[in-house]
Protein backbone atom coordinates (compact mmCIF):
# COMPACT_ATOMS: atom_id res chain seq x y z
CA UNK A 1 0.00 0.00 0.00
CA UNK A 2 2.77 2.77 1.14
CA UNK A 3 4.47 1.65 -2.51
CA UNK A 4 1.81 2.15 -4.25
CA UNK A 5 0.66 5.63 -2.61
CA UNK A 6 4.33 6.83 -3.14
CA UNK A 7 3.70 5.70 -7.01
CA UNK A 8 0.71 7.54 -6.56
CA UNK A 9 2.14 10.78 -5.68
CA UNK A 10 5.55 10.95 -7.76
CA UNK A 11 3.13 10.74 -10.71
CA UNK A 12 0.94 12.89 -9.31
CA UNK A 13 4.24 15.67 -8.83
CA UNK A 14 5.64 14.49 -12.09
CA UNK A 15 2.05 15.37 -14.19
CA UNK A 16 2.32 18.87 -12.31
CA UNK A 17 6.00 19.36 -13.26
CA UNK A 18 4.71 18.34 -17.26
CA UNK A 19 7.51 15.39 -17.11
CA UNK A 20 10.52 18.53 -16.77
CA UNK A 21 12.90 16.38 -15.52
CA UNK A 22 15.18 19.59 -14.21
CA UNK A 23 11.94 21.63 -12.88
CA UNK A 24 11.61 22.17 -9.56
CA UNK A 25 8.30 21.50 -6.83
CA UNK A 26 7.71 22.70 -3.28
CA UNK A 27 6.67 19.66 -1.37
CA UNK A 28 5.26 19.11 2.41
CA UNK A 29 7.02 16.43 3.85
CA UNK A 30 6.91 14.56 7.51
CA UNK A 31 9.05 12.66 9.20
CA UNK A 32 8.35 9.85 10.99
CA UNK A 33 9.25 10.52 15.18
CA UNK A 34 12.21 8.27 14.99
CA UNK A 35 13.99 9.75 11.96
CA UNK A 36 15.72 12.00 14.26
CA UNK A 37 17.70 14.20 12.23
CA UNK A 38 18.22 10.94 9.52
CA UNK A 39 15.71 12.25 7.20
CA UNK A 40 16.48 15.72 6.68
CA UNK A 41 20.16 15.25 6.01
CA UNK A 42 19.34 12.37 3.75
CA UNK A 43 17.38 15.38 1.96
CA UNK A 44 19.70 17.82 1.89
CA UNK A 45 22.55 15.56 0.69
CA UNK A 46 19.93 14.69 -2.12
CA UNK A 47 19.64 18.07 -3.50
CA UNK A 48 16.34 19.63 -2.11
CA UNK A 49 16.53 22.65 -0.21
CA UNK A 50 14.47 23.65 2.89
CA UNK A 51 12.35 26.46 2.71
CA UNK A 52 10.58 26.67 6.15
CA UNK A 53 9.00 24.53 8.74
CA UNK A 54 5.27 23.87 9.42
CA UNK A 55 5.78 22.60 13.32
CA UNK A 56 1.60 22.85 13.55
CA UNK A 57 1.66 19.54 11.88
CA UNK A 58 4.98 18.50 12.37
CA UNK A 59 6.31 18.74 9.01
CA UNK A 60 8.49 20.78 6.86
CA UNK A 61 8.29 22.48 2.95
CA UNK A 62 11.37 21.40 0.80
CA UNK A 63 11.88 22.29 -2.71
CA UNK A 64 13.20 19.43 -5.01
CA UNK A 65 13.85 18.61 -8.53
CA UNK A 66 11.23 16.38 -10.76
CA UNK A 67 14.26 14.05 -11.26
CA UNK A 68 14.46 13.59 -7.47
CA UNK A 69 11.22 12.47 -6.98
CA UNK A 70 11.33 8.73 -6.27
CA UNK A 71 14.16 8.64 -4.32
CA UNK A 72 12.88 11.06 -2.03
CA UNK A 73 9.31 9.64 -1.70
CA UNK A 74 10.71 6.59 -1.07
CA UNK A 75 12.95 7.63 1.69
CA UNK A 76 11.96 4.73 4.97
CA UNK A 77 11.79 8.00 7.34
CA UNK A 78 9.07 9.46 5.96
CA UNK A 79 5.42 9.40 6.87
CA UNK A 80 4.20 11.80 4.45
CA UNK A 81 4.82 13.04 1.20
CA UNK A 82 2.95 15.04 -0.78
CA UNK A 83 3.26 18.63 -3.20
CA UNK A 84 2.53 22.49 -1.56
CA UNK A 85 -1.05 22.53 -3.51
CA UNK A 86 -2.12 25.62 -4.53
CA UNK A 87 -5.25 27.09 -2.97
CA UNK A 88 -7.24 29.99 -3.88
CA UNK A 89 -10.45 32.58 -3.02
CA UNK A 90 -13.56 31.97 -5.41
CA UNK A 91 -16.42 34.64 -6.74
CA UNK A 92 -18.55 36.62 -8.91
CA UNK A 93 -21.57 37.92 -9.96
CA UNK A 94 -23.80 40.29 -12.18
CA UNK A 95 -24.73 43.68 -10.71
CA UNK A 96 -26.84 43.80 -7.77
CA UNK A 97 -30.41 45.72 -8.76
CA UNK A 98 -32.02 45.14 -5.22
CA UNK A 99 -30.73 45.33 -1.69
CA UNK A 100 -28.95 42.41 -0.28
CA UNK A 101 -30.60 40.50 2.24
CA UNK A 102 -28.53 38.11 3.35
CA UNK A 103 -27.18 39.60 6.52
CA UNK A 104 -30.96 40.47 7.50
CA UNK A 105 -31.97 36.82 6.70
CA UNK A 106 -29.36 35.51 8.70
CA UNK A 107 -29.83 37.52 11.87
CA UNK A 108 -34.37 37.03 11.38
CA UNK A 109 -34.21 41.13 11.48
CA UNK A 110 -36.99 42.80 9.13
CA UNK A 111 -35.07 45.95 9.44
CA UNK A 112 -31.30 46.98 8.86
CA UNK A 113 -31.64 49.35 11.45
CA UNK A 114 -32.75 46.44 13.92
CA UNK A 115 -30.11 45.56 16.59
CA UNK A 116 -29.55 42.54 18.62
CA UNK A 117 -28.46 41.91 22.27
CA UNK A 118 -24.85 40.48 20.99
CA UNK A 119 -23.05 42.20 18.76
CA UNK A 120 -19.23 40.18 19.00
CA UNK A 121 -17.83 42.54 21.36
CA UNK A 122 -14.17 41.15 22.77
CA UNK A 123 -14.07 38.53 20.33
CA UNK A 124 -11.43 37.79 17.62
CA UNK A 125 -11.86 36.51 14.22
CA UNK A 126 -8.83 35.80 12.62
CA UNK A 127 -9.31 36.46 8.53
CA UNK A 128 -7.03 34.05 6.33
CA UNK A 129 -7.43 35.83 3.43
CA UNK A 130 -6.32 38.58 0.66
CA UNK A 131 -5.59 41.39 3.20
CA UNK A 132 -7.67 43.70 4.56
CA UNK A 133 -8.48 47.61 4.28
CA UNK A 134 -8.60 50.46 6.90
CA UNK A 135 -12.37 50.54 6.47
CA UNK A 136 -14.93 53.33 8.51
CA UNK A 137 -16.94 50.29 8.79
CA UNK A 138 -14.38 48.15 10.39
CA UNK A 139 -14.08 51.18 13.23
CA UNK A 140 -15.83 50.77 16.56
CA UNK A 141 -17.66 53.33 18.33
CA UNK A 142 -14.98 55.63 19.52
CA UNK A 143 -13.16 55.31 15.91
CA UNK A 144 -10.68 53.18 16.56
CA UNK A 145 -10.16 49.81 13.93
CA UNK A 146 -11.31 47.33 15.41
CA UNK A 147 -8.54 45.41 13.19
CA UNK A 148 -6.58 45.14 15.97
CA UNK A 149 -3.36 42.61 14.51
CA UNK A 150 -2.21 42.30 11.54
CA UNK A 151 0.45 40.12 9.34
CA UNK A 152 1.19 38.51 6.22
CA UNK A 153 2.36 34.86 6.26
CA UNK A 154 3.22 35.56 2.34
CA UNK A 155 7.33 34.69 2.14
CA UNK A 156 9.34 38.26 1.73
CA UNK A 157 6.11 40.04 1.69
CA UNK A 158 5.04 42.14 4.52
CA UNK A 159 2.37 44.28 3.14
CA UNK A 160 -1.13 43.30 4.44
CA UNK A 161 -3.13 45.31 2.28
CA UNK A 162 -5.80 43.83 0.15
CA UNK A 163 -4.30 43.75 -3.41
CA UNK A 164 -7.31 41.14 -4.78
CA UNK A 165 -10.20 42.23 -2.78
CA UNK A 166 -11.87 38.81 -1.36
CA UNK A 167 -10.52 39.52 2.43
CA UNK A 168 -11.82 43.13 2.70
CA UNK A 169 -15.52 41.83 1.42
CA UNK A 170 -15.09 38.39 4.25
CA UNK A 171 -14.19 41.07 6.88
CA UNK A 172 -17.23 43.02 6.28
CA UNK A 173 -19.71 40.30 6.19
CA UNK A 174 -17.78 38.96 9.59
CA UNK A 175 -17.58 42.35 11.29
CA UNK A 176 -19.05 44.76 8.88
CA UNK A 177 -21.01 47.59 10.92
CA UNK A 178 -22.76 50.33 7.98
CA UNK A 179 -20.87 53.05 9.07
CA UNK A 180 -21.00 54.39 5.84
CA UNK A 181 -24.53 53.34 5.05
CA UNK A 182 -26.04 54.30 7.74
CA UNK A 183 -27.57 57.72 9.03
CA UNK A 184 -29.14 60.87 6.89
CA UNK A 185 -29.43 60.43 3.13
CA UNK A 186 -29.11 56.54 3.68
CA UNK A 187 -31.99 53.95 2.80
CA UNK A 188 -30.23 50.74 3.34
CA UNK A 189 -27.48 49.54 5.66
CA UNK A 190 -24.57 47.23 4.57
CA UNK A 191 -22.94 45.52 7.71
CA UNK A 192 -21.97 42.10 9.03
CA UNK A 193 -23.16 39.97 11.27
CA UNK A 194 -21.17 40.87 14.28
CA UNK A 195 -20.96 44.43 14.29
CA UNK A 196 -18.37 44.82 17.54
CA UNK A 197 -16.35 41.83 16.56
CA UNK A 198 -12.11 42.34 16.56
CA UNK A 199 -10.72 40.99 13.16
CA UNK A 200 -7.48 39.17 13.38
CA UNK A 201 -5.97 40.03 9.42
CA UNK A 202 -3.89 36.78 8.53
CA UNK A 203 -2.61 37.48 5.00
CA UNK A 204 -2.27 33.91 2.81
CA UNK A 205 -4.11 35.40 -0.19
CA UNK A 206 -1.36 37.03 -2.53
CA UNK A 207 -3.06 39.95 -5.26
CA UNK A 208 -4.78 37.22 -7.90
CA UNK A 209 -6.30 35.51 -4.91
CA UNK A 210 -3.61 32.48 -4.41
CA UNK A 211 -1.64 30.91 -2.39
CA UNK A 212 -0.62 27.67 -0.99
CA UNK A 213 -1.01 25.20 1.67
CA UNK A 214 2.04 26.15 3.72
CA UNK A 215 1.29 29.67 3.81
CA UNK A 216 -2.39 28.94 4.84
CA UNK A 217 -0.87 26.35 7.59
CA UNK A 218 1.65 29.05 8.82
CA UNK A 219 -1.34 31.67 9.05
CA UNK A 220 -3.53 28.86 10.97
CA UNK A 221 -0.09 28.59 13.29
CA UNK A 222 0.32 32.13 13.99
CA UNK A 223 -3.65 32.30 14.71
CA UNK A 224 -3.61 29.69 17.36
CA UNK A 225 -0.14 31.00 18.80
CA UNK A 226 -2.14 34.60 19.02
CA UNK A 227 -4.84 33.48 20.42
CA UNK A 228 -5.00 34.49 24.08
CA UNK A 229 -3.35 37.56 23.24
CA UNK A 230 -6.40 38.77 21.20
CA UNK A 231 -8.89 36.41 22.13
CA UNK A 232 -9.25 34.59 18.77
CA UNK A 233 -12.23 32.15 18.84
CA UNK A 234 -12.85 32.34 15.28
CA UNK A 235 -10.78 31.15 12.27
CA UNK A 236 -12.62 32.27 8.94
CA UNK A 237 -10.96 30.18 5.66
CA UNK A 238 -12.89 31.51 2.67
CA UNK A 239 -10.66 29.56 0.28
CA UNK A 240 -9.85 25.78 -0.96
CA UNK A 241 -8.64 23.42 -3.04
CA UNK A 242 -9.69 19.74 -4.81
CA UNK A 243 -9.51 16.83 -1.91
CA UNK A 244 -6.00 15.32 -3.13
CA UNK A 245 -5.70 12.93 -0.14
CA UNK A 246 -7.68 11.73 3.16
CA UNK A 247 -8.22 14.47 5.85
CA UNK A 248 -6.51 12.17 8.39
CA UNK A 249 -3.21 12.80 6.48
CA UNK A 250 -3.26 15.72 4.76
CA UNK A 251 -1.26 18.74 6.54
CA UNK A 252 -4.17 21.83 6.03
CA UNK A 253 -6.64 19.05 7.20
CA UNK A 254 -4.56 18.71 9.95
CA UNK A 255 -3.83 22.20 10.79
CA UNK A 256 -7.89 22.83 10.82
CA UNK A 257 -8.08 19.91 13.55
CA UNK A 258 -5.15 21.72 15.18
CA UNK A 259 -6.64 24.58 15.62
CA UNK A 260 -9.77 23.01 16.73
CA UNK A 261 -8.80 21.12 19.29
CA UNK A 262 -6.79 24.68 20.65
CA UNK A 263 -10.38 25.82 21.10
CA UNK A 264 -10.64 27.73 18.05
CA UNK A 265 -13.82 27.02 16.19
CA UNK A 266 -12.87 27.08 11.94
CA UNK A 267 -15.51 27.81 9.43
CA UNK A 268 -14.59 26.73 5.96
CA UNK A 269 -16.28 28.07 2.72
CA UNK A 270 -17.42 24.16 1.09
CA UNK A 271 -16.50 25.42 -2.41
CA UNK A 272 -18.04 26.25 -6.21
CA UNK A 273 -17.89 23.30 -8.08
CA UNK A 274 -21.31 21.82 -7.69
CA UNK A 275 -22.93 22.76 -11.08
CA UNK A 276 -19.56 20.63 -12.12
CA UNK A 277 -21.67 17.28 -13.82
CA UNK A 278 -18.35 16.50 -16.06
CA UNK A 279 -18.09 13.19 -14.67
CA UNK A 280 -21.55 12.44 -14.34
CA UNK A 281 -22.30 13.23 -10.55
CA UNK A 282 -24.36 16.35 -10.60
CA UNK A 283 -21.46 18.22 -8.65
CA UNK A 284 -21.64 15.70 -5.34
CA UNK A 285 -18.25 15.24 -3.91
CA UNK A 286 -16.91 18.20 -4.79
CA UNK A 287 -16.47 19.89 -1.64
CA UNK A 288 -12.81 21.31 -1.36
CA UNK A 289 -9.82 21.10 1.33
CA UNK A 290 -9.78 22.06 4.09
CA UNK A 291 -13.83 21.77 4.07
CA UNK A 292 -13.61 17.79 4.10
CA UNK A 293 -12.52 18.67 7.80
CA UNK A 294 -14.72 16.25 9.95
CA UNK A 295 -13.64 19.14 12.41
CA UNK A 296 -15.08 22.35 10.09
CA UNK A 297 -17.68 23.67 10.27
CA UNK A 298 -18.36 23.27 6.28
CA UNK A 299 -21.05 26.20 4.58
CA UNK A 300 -22.41 26.07 1.36
CA UNK A 301 -24.19 29.14 0.01
CA UNK A 302 -28.30 30.24 -0.50
CA UNK A 303 -29.75 32.52 -3.03
CA UNK A 304 -32.30 34.89 -1.31
CA UNK A 305 -33.45 35.83 -4.32
CA UNK A 306 -33.33 39.44 -3.28
CA UNK A 307 -35.94 39.23 -0.96
CA UNK A 308 -36.41 39.43 2.57
CA UNK A 309 -38.26 36.47 3.69
CA UNK A 310 -36.39 33.40 3.59
CA UNK A 311 -39.40 31.18 2.61
CA UNK A 312 -38.04 31.65 -1.07
CA UNK A 313 -34.58 31.20 -0.59
CA UNK A 314 -32.78 28.19 -2.32
CA UNK A 315 -29.81 26.57 -2.69
CA UNK A 316 -27.02 28.28 -4.86
CA UNK A 317 -26.56 25.84 -7.95
CA UNK A 318 -22.83 26.37 -7.50
CA UNK A 319 -22.40 25.55 -3.71
CA UNK A 320 -20.30 22.71 -3.64
CA UNK A 321 -21.86 19.13 -2.84
CA UNK A 322 -20.70 16.22 -0.22
CA UNK A 323 -20.11 13.87 0.69
CA UNK A 324 -16.36 14.44 0.33
CA UNK A 325 -14.16 12.88 -1.80
CA UNK A 326 -11.91 9.38 -0.15
CA UNK A 327 -13.47 9.81 3.30
CA UNK A 328 -17.08 10.47 2.92
CA UNK A 329 -17.86 12.91 5.29
CA UNK A 330 -21.25 14.42 5.37
CA UNK A 331 -20.36 17.89 3.93
CA UNK A 332 -21.58 20.75 3.82
CA UNK A 333 -22.63 21.21 7.85
CA UNK A 334 -24.65 23.89 6.83
CA UNK A 335 -25.44 26.71 4.87
CA UNK A 336 -25.88 30.59 4.68
CA UNK A 337 -26.66 33.61 2.50
CA UNK A 338 -23.63 34.19 -0.49
CA UNK A 339 -25.57 34.69 -3.65
CA UNK A 340 -25.40 38.21 -4.87
CA UNK A 341 -23.75 39.66 -1.76
CA UNK A 342 -22.72 43.25 -1.20
CA UNK A 343 -19.66 43.96 1.45
CA UNK A 344 -16.83 46.32 1.67
CA UNK A 345 -14.73 46.82 -1.64
CA UNK A 346 -11.07 47.53 -1.44
CA UNK A 347 -11.13 50.05 -4.07
CA UNK A 348 -8.37 49.81 -6.84
CA UNK A 349 -7.83 45.86 -5.38
CA UNK A 350 -7.48 43.11 -8.70
CA UNK A 351 -10.74 41.70 -7.99
CA UNK A 352 -12.72 44.88 -8.23
CA UNK A 353 -10.71 46.38 -11.27
CA UNK A 354 -11.53 43.15 -13.32
CA UNK A 355 -15.07 42.88 -12.70
CA UNK A 356 -16.65 45.82 -13.16
CA UNK A 357 -20.36 44.25 -13.70
CA UNK A 358 -20.01 44.15 -9.67
CA UNK A 359 -19.98 47.62 -8.83
CA UNK A 360 -22.77 48.47 -6.56
CA UNK A 361 -24.71 51.62 -7.61
CA UNK A 362 -24.65 54.24 -4.96
CA UNK A 363 -28.04 54.30 -4.96
CA UNK A 364 -29.01 50.91 -3.79
CA UNK A 365 -27.96 52.51 -0.25
CA UNK A 366 -28.46 56.56 -0.96
CA UNK A 367 -31.30 58.38 -1.20
CA UNK A 368 -31.53 59.55 -4.72
CA UNK A 369 -31.07 58.82 -8.51
CA UNK A 370 -27.54 58.75 -8.86
CA UNK A 371 -25.95 56.53 -11.05
CA UNK A 372 -22.92 56.81 -9.56
CA UNK A 373 -21.06 53.45 -8.87
CA UNK A 374 -19.63 53.21 -5.12
CA UNK A 375 -16.41 52.49 -3.98
CA UNK A 376 -17.52 51.64 -0.90
CA UNK A 377 -19.61 48.44 -1.80
CA UNK A 378 -19.17 45.86 -3.91
CA UNK A 379 -20.72 42.45 -5.18
CA UNK A 380 -20.02 38.56 -5.22
CA UNK A 381 -21.15 35.57 -5.11
CA UNK A 382 -19.87 32.66 -3.79
CA UNK A 383 -19.77 29.90 -0.66
CA UNK A 384 -16.62 32.61 0.36
CA UNK A 385 -19.29 35.26 1.25
CA UNK A 386 -21.61 32.52 3.04
CA UNK A 387 -18.64 31.24 5.17
CA UNK A 388 -18.26 34.78 6.61
CA UNK A 389 -21.74 34.65 7.98
CA UNK A 390 -21.39 31.70 10.22
CA UNK A 391 -18.19 33.17 11.31
CA UNK A 392 -20.21 36.25 12.80
CA UNK A 393 -22.70 34.23 14.03
CA UNK A 394 -20.28 32.10 16.09
CA UNK A 395 -18.54 35.35 17.22
CA UNK A 396 -22.15 35.95 18.41
CA UNK A 397 -22.57 33.09 20.63
CA UNK A 398 -19.14 32.79 21.97
CA UNK A 399 -19.81 36.61 23.20
CA UNK A 400 -22.97 35.90 24.52
CA UNK A 401 -21.50 32.39 26.31
CA UNK A 402 -17.51 32.61 26.25
CA UNK A 403 -17.50 29.15 27.69
CA UNK A 404 -18.74 27.00 24.71
CA UNK A 405 -16.55 24.72 23.18
CA UNK A 406 -16.34 24.47 18.80
CA UNK A 407 -17.78 21.58 19.31
CA UNK A 408 -20.92 22.69 21.27
CA UNK A 409 -20.93 26.05 18.97
CA UNK A 410 -21.01 23.95 15.52
CA UNK A 411 -23.56 21.70 17.27
CA UNK A 412 -25.74 24.29 18.14
CA UNK A 413 -25.50 25.94 14.71
CA UNK A 414 -26.39 22.90 13.65
CA UNK A 415 -29.16 21.23 15.39
CA UNK A 416 -31.03 25.53 15.12
CA UNK A 417 -30.32 25.64 11.14
CA UNK A 418 -33.85 26.06 9.64
CA UNK A 419 -34.46 22.66 8.50
CA UNK A 420 -34.92 22.97 4.39
CA UNK A 421 -38.25 20.78 3.03
CA UNK A 422 -36.73 17.89 0.60
CA UNK A 423 -37.45 19.51 -2.74
CA UNK A 424 -35.80 20.23 -6.24
CA UNK A 425 -35.14 23.71 -7.63
CA UNK A 426 -33.79 24.98 -10.36
CA UNK A 427 -31.20 27.88 -11.18
CA UNK A 428 -30.20 29.95 -14.23
CA UNK A 429 -26.92 31.43 -15.19
CA UNK A 430 -27.38 35.17 -15.84
CA UNK A 431 -24.52 35.10 -17.76
CA UNK A 432 -24.65 31.92 -19.83
CA UNK A 433 -27.97 30.67 -19.71
CA UNK A 434 -27.42 27.73 -18.59
CA UNK A 435 -30.24 25.93 -16.79
CA UNK A 436 -28.86 23.53 -13.05
CA UNK A 437 -31.15 21.57 -11.07
CA UNK A 438 -30.49 20.81 -6.81
CA UNK A 439 -31.72 18.90 -4.73
CA UNK A 440 -32.71 19.41 -0.72
CA UNK A 441 -30.73 16.24 0.11
CA UNK A 442 -28.08 16.09 2.92
CA UNK A 443 -24.90 16.36 0.76
CA UNK A 444 -26.56 19.40 -0.59
CA UNK A 445 -27.67 21.30 2.19
CA UNK A 446 -26.34 19.47 5.32
CA UNK A 447 -28.25 20.12 8.54
CA UNK A 448 -30.14 23.24 7.23
CA UNK A 449 -30.21 27.05 6.89
CA UNK A 450 -27.98 29.43 9.27
CA UNK A 451 -30.61 30.63 11.80
CA UNK A 452 -28.73 32.78 14.24
CA UNK A 453 -31.75 34.08 16.53
CA UNK A 454 -32.86 30.45 17.01
CA UNK A 455 -28.55 29.74 17.81
CA UNK A 456 -28.97 32.45 20.57
CA UNK A 457 -32.39 31.36 22.19
CA UNK A 458 -30.98 27.60 22.41
CA UNK A 459 -29.49 26.76 25.49
CA UNK A 460 -28.24 22.87 24.79
CA UNK A 461 -24.46 22.12 26.08
CA UNK A 462 -23.33 19.10 23.83
CA UNK A 463 -20.69 17.28 25.57
CA UNK A 464 -18.78 15.09 23.32
CA UNK A 465 -16.89 15.56 19.30
CA UNK A 466 -19.13 17.06 16.87
CA UNK A 467 -16.78 15.79 13.87
CA UNK A 468 -19.69 15.34 10.91
CA UNK A 469 -20.02 11.93 10.55
CA UNK A 470 -19.17 9.85 7.39
CA UNK A 471 -21.60 8.44 4.65
CA UNK A 472 -21.43 5.11 4.29
CA UNK A 473 -22.52 3.16 0.91
CA UNK A 474 -23.96 -0.65 0.77
CA UNK A 475 -23.17 -1.91 -2.30
CA UNK A 476 -25.85 -4.91 -1.91
CA UNK A 477 -28.50 -2.95 -1.11
CA UNK A 478 -27.41 0.43 -2.72
CA UNK A 479 -28.04 2.75 0.30
CA UNK A 480 -26.08 5.30 1.92
CA UNK A 481 -26.44 5.71 5.70
CA UNK A 482 -25.06 8.06 8.05
CA UNK A 483 -22.00 6.07 10.00
CA UNK A 484 -22.07 8.04 13.71
CA UNK A 485 -19.38 7.26 16.31
CA UNK A 486 -20.13 5.96 19.77
CA UNK A 487 -18.15 8.98 21.20
CA UNK A 488 -19.85 11.65 18.30
CA UNK A 489 -22.48 14.09 20.10
CA UNK A 490 -24.73 12.76 17.21
CA UNK A 491 -25.13 9.38 18.83
CA UNK A 492 -27.30 10.67 21.14
CA UNK A 493 -30.85 10.27 20.06
CA UNK A 494 -32.88 12.40 21.83
CA UNK A 495 -30.95 15.87 21.61
CA UNK A 496 -28.47 15.47 19.28
CA UNK A 497 -29.59 12.66 17.31
CA UNK A 498 -29.49 12.83 13.29
CA UNK A 499 -33.00 12.94 13.04
CA UNK A 500 -33.09 16.23 14.82
CA UNK A 501 -29.71 17.73 13.77
CA UNK A 502 -30.40 17.34 10.35
CA UNK A 503 -34.33 17.26 9.93
CA UNK A 504 -37.18 14.38 10.14
CA UNK A 505 -36.57 13.55 6.36
CA UNK A 506 -32.84 13.65 6.13
CA UNK A 507 -32.70 9.58 7.74
CA UNK A 508 -35.85 7.99 6.77
CA UNK A 509 -35.55 3.55 6.77
CA UNK A 510 -33.47 1.34 8.43
CA UNK A 511 -30.77 4.73 9.14
CA UNK A 512 -30.32 5.06 5.51
CA UNK A 513 -30.51 8.61 3.84
CA UNK A 514 -34.26 8.72 2.13
CA UNK A 515 -34.59 4.84 2.41
CA UNK A 516 -35.15 2.70 -0.82
CA UNK A 517 -37.59 4.98 -2.63
CA UNK A 518 -36.23 8.56 -2.10
CA UNK A 519 -32.67 10.12 -3.18
CA UNK A 520 -30.18 7.88 -2.19
CA UNK A 521 -31.80 4.71 -2.63
CA UNK A 522 -32.71 1.94 -5.32
CA UNK A 523 -35.01 4.38 -7.25
CA UNK A 524 -33.42 7.31 -7.20
CA UNK A 525 -34.90 10.32 -8.67
CA UNK A 526 -32.84 10.91 -11.03
CA UNK A 527 -33.17 7.41 -12.54
CA UNK A 528 -30.70 3.96 -12.85
CA UNK A 529 -28.15 6.01 -15.01
CA UNK A 530 -28.00 9.39 -13.06
CA UNK A 531 -26.30 10.84 -9.97
CA UNK A 532 -26.62 7.54 -7.91
CA UNK A 533 -27.21 5.08 -10.54
CA UNK A 534 -25.37 2.15 -10.76
CA UNK A 535 -23.78 3.81 -13.83
CA UNK A 536 -22.85 7.23 -11.97
CA UNK A 537 -20.91 8.01 -9.63
CA UNK A 538 -21.11 5.61 -7.03
CA UNK A 539 -21.07 2.69 -10.00
CA UNK A 540 -17.88 1.02 -11.97
CA UNK A 541 -18.09 3.31 -15.00
CA UNK A 542 -17.52 6.39 -13.06
CA UNK A 543 -15.45 8.63 -13.35
CA UNK A 544 -14.13 7.76 -10.30
CA UNK A 545 -11.93 4.47 -11.53
CA UNK A 546 -13.61 1.21 -10.79
CA UNK A 547 -14.22 1.43 -6.51
CA UNK A 548 -16.22 4.82 -7.96
CA UNK A 549 -16.13 7.65 -5.47
CA UNK A 550 -15.79 5.53 -2.41
CA UNK A 551 -12.74 4.03 -3.87
CA UNK A 552 -9.03 4.56 -2.52
CA UNK A 553 -7.12 5.50 -5.55
CA UNK A 554 -9.63 7.63 -7.03
CA UNK A 555 -8.05 11.32 -7.04
CA UNK A 556 -4.33 10.12 -8.51
CA UNK A 557 -6.16 9.72 -12.11
CA UNK A 558 -4.41 11.68 -14.84
CA UNK A 559 -7.45 14.18 -14.94
CA UNK A 560 -8.70 14.60 -11.31
CA UNK A 561 -12.31 15.00 -11.17
CA UNK A 562 -12.23 18.17 -8.49
CA UNK A 563 -11.19 21.40 -10.52
CA UNK A 564 -10.01 24.15 -8.97
CA UNK A 565 -12.62 27.04 -8.43
CA UNK A 566 -12.90 29.32 -10.80
CA UNK A 567 -14.61 32.52 -11.11
CA UNK A 568 -18.95 31.82 -11.07
CA UNK A 569 -21.75 33.56 -11.83
CA UNK A 570 -24.44 34.19 -9.37
CA UNK A 571 -27.91 32.39 -9.67
CA UNK A 572 -31.04 33.85 -10.81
Amino acid sequence: MRFNLIVAVVLSLSSLLGGVADDSIDVIVRFKDSADQIGPRRFAERGAVHKRSLDLVNAHVYTVRSRDLGLLASDPEIEYFGPDHQLQATGNAPTLTQPDYGWMTALGITSPSATLKWDGTGIGVAVIDSGIINSNDLKGANGKPRIIYQQSLIPNVGDTNDHYGHGTMVAGLVGGNGAQSTGGGMTYTVRGIAPNVNIINLVALDGNGSSSDSIVISAIQAAISLKSQYNIRVINLSLGRPVYSSYTVDPLCLAVQQAWNAGIVVVVAAGNDGRDNTFRNQGYATVLAPGNSPYAITVGAMNTLDTLTPADDKIASYSSKGPTLLDHIVKPDLVAPGNRVVSLEASGANLVNENPDNAVAKVLYQIGNSNDFSNIYFELSGTSLAAPMVSGAAALLLQQNPALTPDQVKARLMKTATKLPLITTTATDPVTGMTYTSQNDIFTVGAGYLNVQAALANTDLATGSAASPAAVFNASTGLVSIGVSTSAIWNESAAWGTGTVWGANAVAGTSAAWGTSAAWGTSTLWGSSAAWGTSAAWGSCAAWGTTAIWGSTAIWGATSAIQTSAVINGDN
